[in-house]
């Protein structure tokens, strides 16, 4: 059975009981935004995805971290899928952008009658007008029930089946709009036909495959738009009498042929919440008129009552759906990886299989856990080892590496994810070496904290100076002039080392000079000074012992007792 909706549940409007006489006095069409492509077409049938254009949506600071709720339109070209979204943006400014919108003036946010239709490119004829896919670039704020803060992107999509479009690029653009979506609207024209069901028969074989992998179904919410209805005697205008027409279209009897009831078990499978709405045609004047300009005035009563019904249902703080992948609400910033990951797998030269299309979710969904395990074992390392903490041991280091990788692994395990295990794992081993890479990062700047580190150069090489002037003096004071000209040059060449190595600190310059000059200090320090320092101190302490036991029994021995001793 379809989902059906009671009008309580999918309300019109907010309800309110404020009477405010104050209608709102500002130009709906006023708005800050623009219809920017993100999916963009070439006249050789190919597509690219505008990561800038689309970043610059999704990233910006104020909604990057919410949740998100996005409404598409899709559907055939010259239908008015732009015409009705920029009814859309006209309610989403009234709503979302003015304090004054209450019960009382509700229906001021079709705005006044002699307003032309501004946002969403538009026009009348038989031509295309929208190609590839546009995200209106001001997202709306709003809080849901429970103080939920989340953001309404709406999608506009290139129409399909028209003259310079081929099969895939139908495809394609169905297929995008209706993955990143939590509501595709399917717009039609005058039924639903059989031929409409078969058009989302490569998704829901996606969503077959899904379902079986995560037991959750893929997809949000479809609702299905059929635009001039002119059978109210068979089925109502609005949400009723199409929830009473889409029971008749996604009936399955057993007098229907396998292929029938298949596509109707598939879209039942992989929407969550599928509904309908029965529009009126919206007036001569607007179907054949060459100047209309989306003026309500040029519009039937009959259409503008309806229109007024429709938008709410889709846009109001009560009936948002936030966008869900895998069972897990999806922020606004994420919408960018799943963006690449799935115009990469469109990007061949033929349509995907329903199995691509699968990996290519489970594949964002995993790097969307990785990403998250990464930045937790981020903020614990720099809680320990970050630029104003102290300099840590080794041991130290190395505990505090593996506590904070255990517990960001422990996120990524237990974030829901697509795919099953095989993949997850794949991605978990990936995430692993991640993490040591990142830990060698942190333990190189910790590292440079070590100030006695930093000052073994200068100090390893003035030793070697010290040492060579002394070495120098005694062998030339009893005449070994060549030994002593050689220690003399070991010091000359220390001393212009000590030079460069300071000058290459301070400037920056000549690095790879400066690593040499480190290096050398380095393999100086651990052959020969480090085992003659560690020889000198062994001998001290043993000749100490040996002198503190002779102190020690001197006593014993005076009393005539040194033989027993």
């Amino acid at each position: 059975m379809v989902k059906k909706m009671s009008v309580a549940t999918r309300k019109p409007f907010a309800e309110t009981e404020e009477d405010v006489t104050n209608p709102i006095e500002k130009d709906l069409n006023n708005c800050k935004g623009e219809a920017v492509p993100v999916i963009l077409f070439t006249p050789d049938h190919k597509f690219q995805l505008d990561e800038a254009a689309l970043e610059s949506i999704l990233l910006q600071p104020d909604v990057k971290n919410c949740n998100v709720v996005v409404v598409s339109v899709a559907g055939a070209f010259r239908k008015g899928k732009s015409f009705i979204l920029d009814f859309f943006l006209r309610y989403l400014r009234s709503q979302y952008s003015s304090k004054n919108w209450t019960k009382s003036n509700r229906y001021d946010w079709m705005g006044t009658e002699d307003e032309p239709l501004k946002g969403f490119s538009w026009r009348g004829g038989s031509e295309r007008d929208t190609t590839g896919i546009l995200i209106w670039s001001e997202v709306f704020i709003t809080e849901l029930p429970g103080d939920e803060k989340v953001a309404i992107l709406i999608v506009d999509t290139q129409g399909t089946f028209d003259s310079e479009s081929t099969v895939k690029d139908c495809a394609t653009v169905f297929a995008l709009s209706t993955m990143v979506s939590s509501v595709q609207i399917y717009n039609l024209s005058q039924n639903i036909q059989e031929d409409d069901l078969q058009h989302l028969q490569l998704f829901t074989e996606y969503g077959k495959l899904a379902l079986a992998e995560s037991g959750k179904k893929p997809f949000q919410k479809l609702e299905f738009l059929v635009r001039d209805w002119s059978y109210p005697y068979e089925a109502d205008f609005g949400d009723v009498g199409g929830q009473l027409l889409l029971d008749r279209r996604l009936r399955i009897s057993e007098r229907q042929h396998p292929e029938l009831q298949s596509i109707r078990k598939h879209i039942h499978a992989c929407f969550s919440e599928i509904g309908c709405f029965l529009m009126p045609h919206p007036g001569l004047k607007v179907a054949t008129s060459p100047t209309f300009d989306g003026k309500l005035s040029d519009m039937d009563d009959v259409f503008k009552k309806y229109l007024q019904i429709f938008v709410p249902l889709q846009l109001a703080p009560e009936n948002l759906i936030v966008k869900e992948i895998s069972g897990n609400k999806v922020k606004v910033k994420e919408l960018v990886q799943y963006f690449k990951t799935y115009v990469l797998i469109y990007s061949g030269d033929s349509l995907p299989e329903p199995k691509s299309m699968l990996e290519a979710t489970a594949e964002a969904n995993n790097l969307l856990a990785v990403a998250e395990a990464k930045d937790c074992y981020n903020v614990l390392m720099e809680s320990c080892c970050g630029a104003v903490k102290p300099y840590l041991s080794s041991a130290q280091m190395e505990a505090e590496h593996l506590k904070n990788k255990f517990q960001s692994l422990g996120i990524f395990d237990r974030k829901r994810k697509m795919g099953g295990e095989e993949i997850s794992e794949k991605y978990r081993k990936k995430l692993e070496l991640d993490l040591d890479e990142l830990y060698c990062q942190f333990k190189q700047h910790n590292e440079s904290k070590n100030i006695f580190k930093a000052a073994r150069p200068p100090s390893v090489l003035f030793a070697v100076i010290v040492g060579s002037y002394i070495i120098s003096g005694i062998l030339g004071f009893i005449g070994l002039y060549t030994l002593a000209n050689f220690f003399t040059f070991v010091m000359g060449s220390s001393l212009l080392a000590v030079m460069m190595w300071a000058y290459v600190r301070y400037s920056g310059e000549m690095l790879s000079v400066g690593e040499k000059i480190e290096e050398f200090t380095n393999v100086l320090w651990e052959q020969l000074m480090k085992p003659f320092y560690k020889f000198l101190v062994q001998t001290g302490v043993e000749q100490a012992v040996h002198t503190t036991e002779r102190i020690i029994l001197e006593p014993t021995a005076s009393d005539g007792d040194k033989k027993n001793v």
